[in-house]
């Protein structure tokens, strides 16, 4: 009778994922995963060809559970940009390891930021379009004045140089959008 395989490709993932979330994508190596999966680093390369296919899928993990973060986030304002804002430097100050993952690390398999926030719903496409139907006449070069304004804030949270509450935030976000508008 074959032995049963108690680690499965799923167990792997989600204890590299986990790992990362914890403890930053550096650091979830081979060995740290098997011993915290409680397995030899055998059933990871029986599964992964290598460590890099390994962190592709702790990636595309990392960007469907950002993307979930974002559909559940609360939507508390009808100010283009702002809720997405929002999302984003909650993101941030939440889960740490993960944005710096998916926004700031430097790996071969990255996507473009555009491409994680936009996701399979459009959200940037919607926000851009919800600017431009209240009158903005250059709405994707709003979404490039907002959205380098609010990673410098998700990035100053990170340092933890930026200590405003989300209604305060949200006033920021929502000001700036109008300050932009006018001046363009």
């Amino acid at each position: 009778m074959a032995r049963k395989e108690s680690i499965t490709l799923e167990n792997i993932l989600t204890t590299a994922f986990e790992m990362t979330r914890e403890e930053g994508y550096q650091n979830a190596t081979a060995r740290k995963v098997a011993a915290k999966a409680g397995c030899s680093t055998q059933p990871i390369f029986r599964v992964y060809k290598n460590m890099e296919e390994l962190s592709q899928a702790v990636y595309g993990k990392a960007i469907d559970f950002f993307r979930d973060y974002y559909d559940l986030y609360p939507r508390t304002s009808s100010v283009p940009f702002t809720n997405l804002g929002m999302a984003y430097i909650a993101f941030a100050r939440e889960e740490k390891h993960l944005f710096e993952l998916l926004f700031l690390a430097e790996i071969p398999f990255k996507k473009s930021m555009y491409e994680i926030l936009n996701g399979d719903k459009g959200n940037v496409k919607v926000e851009i379009s919800n600017a431009a139907t209240l009158g903005c006449a250059n709405a994707g070069g709003m979404f490039m004045q907002m959205w380098i304004f609010i990673h410098g804030i998700a990035c100053m949270s990170l340092t933890g140089d930026y200590d405003l509450s989300e209604q305060e935030t949200k006033v920021l976000l929502e000001n700036s959008y109008k300050a932009f508008a006018t001046s363009n």
